[in-house]
């Protein structure tokens, strides 16, 4: 395959030709061809070439073509031909999400669409849109971009070579005939990434029989009064997850002390509550496991963390595939939990550091290696769980603790990873590779990169 970067131009001219200069033709290898289809997204024309005298690497099409292709811009972009037939300009990347009405299309995710916008704008055409703004009989999407002066505008592209799933709503993407929306895009070859969020039973059966799996609490799906006995007796305290939960909310923190019976941790109203049963049924009475309440809820085994100030401490992992198919470790965040809280997230009163910050303070000259084994068991986690998954996965977040005996354990693994570990000063240049290697993974499955090193 040989790619290139070259500067296309947008040209008033009547005929359909496409017009290249002669270091684009010898940069491409198409020296000797009368004619090439050139490829936008899912949109091709085959024209005749002519050459331009000019130096550089420059491509001249009409506007006309540039009309039919819905090419969406003018300026620097990427050029592949893998044979010497096809030009493919791009690539196009769709980033999938919830797009709302007002000056921040996507909620929340606004920046962080614009920032991936911004690091592929001077190569790429990278657009964002919804679910129900593709036109599948005529192949193009009304996608939403950034707008000179500020804003965002609507325009119409050719359905994209790549597409980036962040819908950020379990209900979106568990609502009707989204599976079979998903699906339409690999049936026509497009690959599509971070499929759809996991639940946590989800993970715990990926790795199951995987040797990551050593790396992950027991844990058990709709657990009876029997199982939550069984457990607390051995592990003297629990968690009670529910399965398809995010941000520590409905967690429950059960510790078992022989002498003082039963406490259960949780948040209520915004508040850290805490009360104690004397007797086990008194528990499962307030549990509601009789009534099937915990239904749809984890079991998880507690682990005595590592602690500053007596408060446990765990990390965040962000993990993305990179340009050339390779997981890699592109950000740490740690959490000290707030006194009283069931878990360290930053909304229950957790306190954001990082990780050099804490192993520093508890393992002193070691931290370093700490560290670099809990990297090494973090990306063996990404491949156990990509080697069980059915769809492509580009990016992961691991919620992972140390115990007071140095083990490394793996308590939530996310196909969507949030991003407020990246409010941290410190962790800026982690948001940064995050995105850098997010839009290098996007040239890789569009085969916009050499994929020799893989």
């Amino acid at each position: 395959m040989s790619l290139t970067t070259c500067m296309l131009h947008a040209v008033q001219r009547t005929d359909r030709s496409v017009y290249l200069t002669s270091e684009l033709v010898k940069a491409l290898r198409l020296t000797g061809n009368k004619s090439i289809t050139v490829k936008v997204g899912t949109k091709s024309t085959t024209l005749p070439i002519r050459l331009i005298k000019k130096s550089g690497q420059h491509m001249y099409i009409p506007l006309s073509l540039m009309a039919t292709l819905r090419i969406p811009r003018a300026g620097s972009v990427l050029v592949s031909s893998s044979t010497n037939k096809e030009l493919r300009i791009g690539p196009v990347i769709g980033i999938l999400t919830n797009v709302e009405n007002g000056t921040s299309p996507f909620g929340s995710k606004t920046g962080f669409i614009r920032q991936i916008m911004n690091t592929s704008s001077n190569k790429s055409f990278v657009y964002a849109f919804s679910p129900r703004s593709v036109n599948w009989v005529q192949e193009t999407v009304t996608g939403i971009i950034p707008k000179e002066g500020g804003g965002w505008v609507r325009k119409t592209f050719p359905l994209p070579d790549v597409v980036y799933n962040r819908l950020s709503s379990r209900k979106a993407e568990k609502s009707a005939g989204m599976e079979g929306f998903k699906d339409r895009f690999v049936r026509k070859g497009i690959p599509l990434f971070n499929w759809s969020f996991f639940d946590k039973w989800d993970v715990y059966k990926m790795l199951d029989g995987d040797d990551a799996f050593r790396f992950v609490p027991e844990s058990h799906i709709n657990p009876s009064a029997e199982q939550i006995k069984e457990m607390l007796d051995k592990h003297k305290f629990i968690y009670l997850k529910p399965t398809a939960g995010s941000l520590g909310i409905g967690i429950f923190r059960v510790t078992y002390n022989p002498k003082r019976g039963y406490f259960v941790r949780y948040r209520k109203g915004g508040k850290n509550v805490l009360i104690r049963y004397g007797k086990f049924d008194g528990l499962m009475q307030m549990l509601g496991t009789g009534r099937g309440r915990l239904t749809n809820y984890v079991a998880q085994q507690g682990i005595r963390l590592i602690e500053i100030d007596s408060c446990p401490i765990d990390f965040r992992f962000h993990l993305t595939k990179n340009g050339s198919n390779k997981w890699v470790v592109a950000a740490i965040g740690a959490k000290k939990s707030g006194k009283g809280s069931v878990t360290t997230h930053i909304r229950n009163g957790g306190q954001l550091m990082t990780p050099e910050q804490v192993l520093r303070q508890i393992y002193g000259s070691r931290a370093e290696q700490v560290l670099t084994n809990a990297k090494e068991t973090a990306i063996k986690l990404a491949e156990g769980i990509e080697n069980n998954y059915n769809h492509l996965l580009g990016e992961l977040g691991f919620d992972i603790g140390i115990d007071q005996s140095e083990k490394i354990w793996m308590f939530e693994a996310n196909a969507k990873p949030g991003r407020s570990i990246f409010k941290h000063p410190s962790l800026k240049e982690g948001d940064v590779a995050t995105i850098q290697n997010i839009y290098e993974h996007c040239l890789y499955l569009s085969r916009f990169r050499s994929r020799r090193e893989s």
